[in-house]
């Protein structure tokens, strides 16, 4: 990482068995009750101002949430990556089609808080093979679902890892805080 560029965390729930989802897009194996502190989410809410969705992910965070944009603060800006364009009447919500490397360099060059990759699995591979992701913070869930849409989505690559810090919570949840370098993960 550069100073003071902003940076670029995957902060996600998955199975103990790797899944995000359910194949149809379900997550109501997360319902469990939370912690004191929340996981610590307002803590991690605070150091962002902008979170990144894949189109998909962003239709399952509205039908499940409402108003997505409002839910994490009215001053956070939201980009919606797809391969088709979408205008926005929303002042804080921008549709992007944009290559992954030309998008994340234009990001980190504007002044911010870091940026929350919220997913999906398309959305978190890409960012991951372009190498413009910095951290991971994963939060396994106590339970196996069996099948499902995978943490990133699958592609020959080898990626180390370095493990930050594990936290455990007394309702079994585990926290796995990962660093990565910033090179291209995709293997030839």
């Amino acid at each position: 990482m550069h100073g003071n560029e902003r940076k670029i965390i995957v902060y996600i729930a998955v199975s103990a068995d790797g899944y995000i989802a359910r194949p149809d897009g379900g997550v109501e194996w997360l319902n469990r009750p939370d912690p004191e502190g929340d996981y610590g989410m307002p803590a991690f809410l605070g150091s962002i101002d902008t979170i990144l969705w894949g189109r998909k992910t962003w239709e399952v965070g509205r039908e499940l949430g409402g108003d997505v944009l409002g839910t994490y603060g009215s001053g956070t800006r939201h980009y919606v990556f797809s391969r088709t364009p979408h205008e926005s009447d929303a002042p804080n919500l921008e549709w992007v089609s944009d290559p992954v490397p030309a998008f994340a360099q234009r990001l980190r060059a504007t002044p911010g808080k870091n940026v929350w990759m919220m997913g999906g699995a398309q959305l978190i591979a890409a960012f991951l093979d372009a190498g413009e992701l910095d951290e991971f913070m994963i939060f396994v869930i106590p339970v196996f679902i069996g099948q499902g849409i995978p943490l990133i989505a699958p592609a020959r690559r080898n990626v180390e890892l370095r493990l930050q810090s594990t936290e455990q919570y007394d309702n079994g949840v585990v926290q796995l805080h990962y660093l990565l370098d910033r090179s291209p993960h995709l293997a030839s």
